[in-house]
């Protein structure tokens, strides 16, 4: 169960009116799948009461206003403008140190994922880098980035481990994450965080010819220590080639699951491995990436309740011409989702916007199922489609303004950032001007 709220003081209601769209995704907190991906529930010329951090009631502004002024409510006008849920990213690599610029000219001049790695960057540098840091680093970091995605419309983050690979680097991550959340309930930081024990990520470079003293040791020490210690919520491994085996994978995941961890899982990145088959053996949240599936394979995730997270800044970044089947993931009936994958090596975005405009242009969804990908669904995938994702009465009032008049503008004006305000439980956590 995701943690229990600290208490935050009382909010002034408000009222945010004569919107020319306001995108509710009203419905059932399931995730929505084929022809229903594509419904917002837009009500034109829409406001939003807002009264104790959540939704009070969404409407017409004509049908509100008299309510409103019952409650004495602050008025923002949204004429012109989009009103639509905060964007919920439900796969990011948040906290870290430095960057990866190294790596990225490399591969600019012809280096393979691999040969990077090989050369001593990639995920075992970012790993070196996470050793040398301070604690305050980390999280001082990582505050910037939130403030970030906050600014571009983001209200809801999950945040996986992975750059730790060693067992006290993972639980200093871990710490790291837990101070962010802290600060996140104090409003400093804002944005709500949810936690993910990535426990195989990458093999340490000391462990090279002894895989099994490192996994015994993930699963023994690592797992339990988070399970007990630490606010994690999931277990999720990166099963691919050059990474971790299914067979490795599935242990980790069962070792997880039996610490009361749920699955997710990175899965048929770099070439198919059949990690998308393990997710659904556990009935994981999510399967992720997802840019080598099989035929079979799309058929069994549209018959499951595991959502296909799908990535697309990492394929932009890293000059891949393959995609995830998006559109006959859709067809065949899948929940699916959208996410940054914001981390220093693959994807170094976090602009949901913008991953809104890749998944229109790349993946050719609609950009009402790209809308609903990135906050219903994502939701549904970390287990709060029940508070966020949507504009109902009594969910969390998470909401961002987008200054067009069509949702539609959102990704055809690429790479710009729309957003003029973002509510996170009512309170504003960015305000432009």
């Amino acid at each position: 169960m995701p943690p229990r709220r600290a208490p935050q003081p009382a909010l002034a209601p408000l009222f945010l009116h004569d919107a020319e769209q306001v995108l509710t995704l009203a419905g059932p907190p399931a995730p929505r799948r084929g022809r229903d991906l594509g419904e917002l529930g837009i009500v034109c010329g829409g406001g939003v009461l807002v009264a104790n951090g959540e939704i009070a009631e969404v409407g017409r502004t004509r049908d509100l206003a008299g309510r409103a002024r019952q409650l004495k409510a602050r008025t923002i006008d949204c004429r012109g403008r989009v009103v639509m849920p905060g964007f919920v990213d439900s796969h990011t690599h948040l906290v870290f140190a430095g960057d990866r610029v190294e790596d990225y000219e490399r591969r600019l001049k012809g280096a393979t994922y691999e040969e990077i790695a090989r050369a001593g960057g990639g995920i075992r540098l970012t790993a070196r880098r996470v050793a040398a840091a301070s604690p305050e680093s980390l999280v001082r970091q990582a505050l910037g980035f939130l403030k970030e995605f906050a600014a571009c419309g983001t209200t809801t983050v999950e945040v996986k481990t992975g750059y730790g690979l060693e067992v006290e680097g993972e639980l200093k991550l871990l710490r790291a994450i837990g101070s962010l959340m802290r600060k996140a309930q104090g409003g400093r930081a804002g944005v709500e965080l949810v936690p993910t024990l990535l426990a195989a990520h990458a093999l340490p470079g000391r462990y090279e010819g002894r895989r099994e003293a490192y996994l015994t040791k993930v699963i023994l020490r690592l797992i339990p220590l988070a399970a007990r210690k630490h606010r994690v919520e999931f277990i999720d491994c990166f099963c691919d080639r050059g990474a971790f085996s299914v067979p490795e994978c599935r242990r980790v995941l069962a070792a997880g699951a039996a610490h009361g961890l749920v699955p997710r899982v990175h899965a048929e990145q770099l070439t198919r491995t059949s990690a998308a088959r393990l997710a659904l053996e556990f009935g994981a949240a999510s399967a992720d990436h997802l840019d080598h599936l099989t035929a079979a394979d799309i058929r069994a995730l549209a018959r499951s309740n595991t959502v296909a997270t799908l990535l697309p800044g990492s394929n932009l970044h890293l000059g891949l011409n393959r995609y995830a089947p998006a559109r006959r993931l859709v067809d065949a009936g899948a929940a699916i989702a959208l996410g940054t994958d914001f981390n220093p090596g693959t994807s170094p975005t976090l602009n949901m916007q913008f991953i809104l405009s890749l998944a229109c242009s790349a993946l050719r969804l609609t950009p009402a199922e790209a809308i609903t990908a990135s906050t219903l669904n994502a939701a549904y995938s970390l287990r709060r489609a029940h508070r966020v994702g949507s504009l109902e009465p009594g969910k969390q009032a998470d909401l961002a303004v987008m200054d067009v008049d069509d949702y539609r503008k959102i990704p055809y004006y690429f790479a710009w950032n729309h957003c003029v305000l973002t509510l996170k439980r009512g309170r504003a956590i960015y305000s432009r001007g």
